[in-house]
Parts: structure tokens; sequence; C-alpha cells
């Protein structure tokens, strides 16, 4: 049997087969349209020019985007969430029930306020680490991961709290370039198949080029509105499936701030980089403001005790809170809610 690194090295080999073949197609999709359609196809200049000129700012902005996506490295629990030494060699020495306790204790400092099903503190045994809030484990990338959204084969990445904006902008770049080729595309395409223009070498590359611009646009657009409702929702697709457990009990509405914000939390407060794959979005990864159907006081405690209060004991470092403020907004409704603000000055 092949050493477990070796079978580790080909699955990572593997892995990348879907991201070569997505930039093949959009390699031969380039040469089509560029030299097929563009050069040898279409007669007027100003026509030509046109085309290529918003074909090449799709082009940018897609390849951008999607790279980006590849790129960014999932972001993990910083070493705050870790154990300590004496709590580790405890830890791995007692029975389920004892093994709780020391969790909860190490946690009481942290902006950790999501649980198990059954209300236990989630721990991940692999990683070693308590989970911040909306983290999970990949075991595609064999870590956790902040925010995780969903492992994507396509990018060949984890897609969480690190790259999610640029993977909502990769599936709207894609989307453009695709309906903007079909599009562009189609008058060739009637007149190629009615017989209209002679046929050339460019025949095929048109024809086909029109079908996979047409298919891959129509299976982008779902997955696109899909993304769309939940950045407006502020909820993972983890957490679409199944509901994040509060201490209050599960709450599928407990990160949505409204709308307005629940954007923001994703894009950032400057609309003018909303559209560029630059990073921009809000907090750290590690906390996040919550809305509750009841108002949990020992959330605020906590919050307090991180905000500054408590710093003597060591607990926990205040950087990982959103500011010096935990927000809590009651009620159902998605969008319209009260929110109480608990803030307190870090003392210097």
């Amino acid at each position: 049997m092949a050493p477990h690194h070796v079978l580790k090295c080909c699955q990572r080999s593997l892995a990348w087969i879907p991201v070569i073949f997505i930039n093949l197609v959009v390699g031969w999709s380039y040469y089509a349209y560029v030299v097929e359609l563009c050069i040898f196809t279409i007669p007027n200049n100003a026509e030509k020019i046109s085309y290529l000129v918003v074909f090449h700012l799709f082009f940018i902005m897609f390849i951008w985007s999607y790279w980006k996506t590849i790129c960014s490295r999932p972001a993990s629990p910083s070493k705050e969430f870790c154990l300590a030494k004496v709590e580790k060699e405890q830890y791995e020495k007692e029975q389920p029930d004892a093994q709780q306790d020391i969790l909860k204790k190490a946690a009481v400092g942290l902006p950790v306020y999501t649980r198990t099903g059954t209300g236990a503190v989630r721990y991940c045994d692999h990683c070693q680490v308590i989970k911040p809030d909306r983290c999970h484990h990949c075991s595609t990338c064999d870590m956790c991961v902040l925010k995780m959204d969903h492992h994507c084969p396509w990018v060949n990445n984890c897609v969480g709290f690190s790259n999610y904006k640029f993977f909502v902008l990769f599936l709207a770049y894609s989307m453009l370039y695709c309906v903007f080729i079909a599009a562009t595309v189609l008058q060739y395409f009637i007149k190629f198949w009615t017989n209209q223009l002679p046929d050339t070498h460019a025949k095929f590359h048109v024809l086909f080029l029109f079908f996979v611009a047409a298919m891959f646009f129509i299976s982008i657009l779902s997955l696109f509105s899909y993304h769309l409702w939940l950045v407006g929702k502020n909820r993972t697709t983890i957490e679409a499936f199944r509901a994040p457990v509060f201490r209050n009990g599960p709450d599928k509405n407990g990160f949505s701030l409204g709308f307005s914000r629940n954007v923001v939390e994703v894009f950032g407060d400057q609309k003018k980089y909303w559209m560029f794959p630059i990073y921009t979005s809000h907090g750290d990864g590690h906390s996040f403001a919550t809305r509750l159907l009841t108002l949990d006081p020992e959330q605020i405690a906590v919050g307090l005790q991180i905000n500054g209060k408590s710093s003597e004991d060591g607990l926990a470092s205040p950087k990982h809170v959103l500011g010096n403020n935990i927000n809590h907004i009651e009620g159902h409704q998605d969008d319209v809610a009260q929110t109480v603000t608990v803030t307190m000055e870090r003392e210097s």
C-alpha cells in the first residue's frame, strides 16, 4: 500500500483537474470569440471594436475574480481559540462530560455563542481548536475554515470568510461573460445555421461557442441567484441547510442584521469597491454581530468581559470582537428589528 503522503499528493494533484478544465474552456472561448468571430467573421469594424472592448472588460474582471477566489488561502482560527497546553493534556485524559467542562471554561473569554445540536461547545478534535461562530472543519482542505460556506471543486479551494466576496463576483462576472458572448454571437450563429454565411473554419467555433456560453449561463444563473439570496439573509450554504444553534436554541436568522447591513457584511461600506475583487468584507471572521429571538444575558456578560472589564484575567484579547460593541437584535422580521447595543470603553 502506498504511503499516506503519496496518496495525499495524488489527491491534491487530481483536485486541480476541474480548474484546468475551466481554464481550457475559457482559453478556447477567448480564441473563438476574438479570432474566429471578431477577426474572421464580423465585417464591420465599428461593431468589431465595440464587441472587443466590452468582451475584454468582462474577461478581465472574470479572470481576476476567479483567480482571487482560487489563490485566497482560507482563514483559520487564531491561537486564542486553541486550548492551553495544560488544558489540552487534561482534555485528552477526561471523559466527554468532563471534557465539556474544560471547554466551557476555556470558551468563557471568547466571542463564541453558537453550540452543537446538543448544546455543547463546538470543538474540533482534528485541529484541536474551539470553533469560532460559523467556523467548520473542511475535510478536503484538512483545516477549520472561518465562516465556511462550502468547498468548491471548480476553484479547488474552500469558499469562506477570506474569499466569499471574490466567489460571488466570480459568479457574477462569469455569468455576464457568458451572456455577452451568447447575445453577440447569436446573429452569426443563425447566419451560419441557415447557410447565409459560407462554410469556413470559423463556423464550428461560432456554433459551438453559442451553445457552450448559453449552457454555462443557465447553470451559473441559478447558483448566482442562490448566493445573492444567501448574502441578503447573511447565511452560509451550511447555515441554509442547518440553522446555527445559539445558547437559546436554533435560529436560522441568528446572524441576519437586515438586508442592507447583510450586504455590507460581505461587500463592505464603500460601494465604489463592491464590483472589484478587492477584500473589503467586515470583521475578522472570529466574531459576528448576532440577532437573537431571545436576548441572552450571558452573551452580554461575555461581551463586556472581552471589551476590557476582565482583561486582567487574561481570558481573551479584544481584537476579535467587532469594535467595542456587541449588537443583539430582537424580533422575527428579517429586515426590520430593534437593536440593543451594549458599549464599554476599553480601559487604558
